[in-house]
């Protein structure tokens, strides 16, 4: 797993996709940064760190689209497949990559809390809150935008077809609420949603079961790969 991570990080770095995901995301949450809490006098990070769940949406997509469309496209997928590492090693290794790219992009909430320090009494419990929040959210984002990459060859495909696959996790919200006359599901469907678990997070919650919702959705779509490889490798 180790050497498949290394090539990863290297192949994230050389292929400028790294750059590209690490500026846009940080852009934009400087952006909401300076006129949520610089421009507001605020402490309050929720706001910044909303627009991290938000835009993950639709960069984790892009920082994993390739990891396996790619080895397919290229015919490097046998040779991956054959190679003296375990499949879930192969998919693990790609899985901690990209991770280790998304959380190198959010910790710049750290450094907007020291700034905000300087200027006012910062809750960092509240902080960290959030931070594990949105490190969960981005383990299970990026879970499913690898078991979409795993699926197909085109690398476009990939990215779309796991923007739509998250999109429909954010709207689980809008639908529970239209089916406030059938309560039960409802509930089922307020209990599967990605965003108010993680905004419980942002208040400042902590809530085991929402920790264990998204570490479970992760291991469930790295499972899903593993799957799909070790049907590959016998078909």
């Amino acid at each position: 797993m180790g050497a498949i991570y290394r090539r990863e990080i290297g192949a994230f770095f050389t292929s400028s996709i790294a750059y590209v995901f690490l500026a846009v995301f940080d852009i934009i949450c400087g952006f909401f940064f300076t006129m949520d809490n610089l421009a507001s006098s605020s402490v309050n990070l929720a706001g910044v760190f909303s627009t991290m769940f938000i835009i993950s949406i639709f960069l984790i997509p892009i920082l994993t689209m390739r990891l396996f469309s790619e080895e397919k496209k290229q015919k490097t997928e046998q040779g991956l497949l054959t190679a003296p590492v375990s499949l879930t090693g192969i998919v693990l290794g790609k899985y901690f990559a990209a991770l280790t790219i998304f959380l190198i992009a959010v910790s710049i909430g750290f450094l907007y809390g020291v700034i905000l320090s300087i200027f006012g009494t910062m809750a960092w419990m509240t902080l960290f809150s959030n931070f594990l929040a949105i490190v969960l959210v981005g383990g299970a984002f990026i879970a499913v935008g690898l078991f979409v990459s795993s699926l197909t060859e085109n690398q476009i495909a990939a990215a779309v077809g796991a923007m739509v696959c998250l999109l429909l996790f954010f709207l689980v919200d809008l639908l529970a609420a239209r089916l406030s006359s059938v309560t039960w599901l409802q509930n089922i469907l307020y209990d599967l949603s990605f965003y108010t678990r993680y905004y419980e997070f942002t208040c400042g919650i902590f809530n085991l079961s929402s920790v264990l919702f998204f570490i479970s959705v992760a291991v469930l779509f790295n499972f899903f790969t593993v799957r799909v490889f070790e049907k590959r490798r016998w078909s």
